[in-house]
C-alpha cells in the first residue's frame, strides 16, 4: 500500500458547488476510483486560503497504469470537465500535474 497526497487551489465562488458535487458523487466515479485500486480517499478544504488537500491509499501494482485507466474513462472525463474549471492549480506544480503531488514527511500508525 502506498499513501499519496495532493493539493490544488479552488476558486472561492465555486466552493459551495464543489461541496455539493462531492456530497453526492456519481456512482460511476466512486466505482472507477475503487476499480483503479484507490482506497480511503478523502478531500479536505482549507479556507480562507481556498486549498483542497486530497489523500488516498493506493493498493495496486502500477499507479501510472491505473491513473491512465481512470483518465481514459468517459464518465471520469465528464466529471473532470465539471470540476476542473472550479480549481486553480498551483504555479509551483510539476510539469504535467493538475493537482500538485505532495511528499510524505511523517507518518504514525
Amino acid at each position: 500500500m502506498q499513501r499519496m497526497a495532493m493539493v490544488i487551489g479552488i476558486k472561492p465562488e465555486h466552493i459551495p458547488e464543489y461541496k455539493r458535487l462531492h456530497a453526492d458523487t456519481w456512482p460511476e466515479i466512486l466505482r472507477g476510483i475503487t476499480d483503479c485500486n484507490i482506497r480511503n480517499y478523502s478531500i479536505y478544504l482549507k479556507e480562507p486560503e481556498n486549498l483542497l488537500f486530497g489523500y488516498w491509499e493506493y493498493h495496486g501494482a502500477d499507479f501510472d497504469a491505473d491513473a491512465a485507466k481512470m483518465a481514459a474513462d468517459p464518465k471520469t472525463q465528464e466529471w473532470w470537465d465539471i470540476c476542473m474549471p472550479m480549481q486553480e492549480p498551483l504555479d509551483t506544480r510539476k510539469e504535467g500535474e493538475w493537482w500538485a503531488m505532495m511528499e510524505e514527511v511523517f507518518h504514525h500508525d
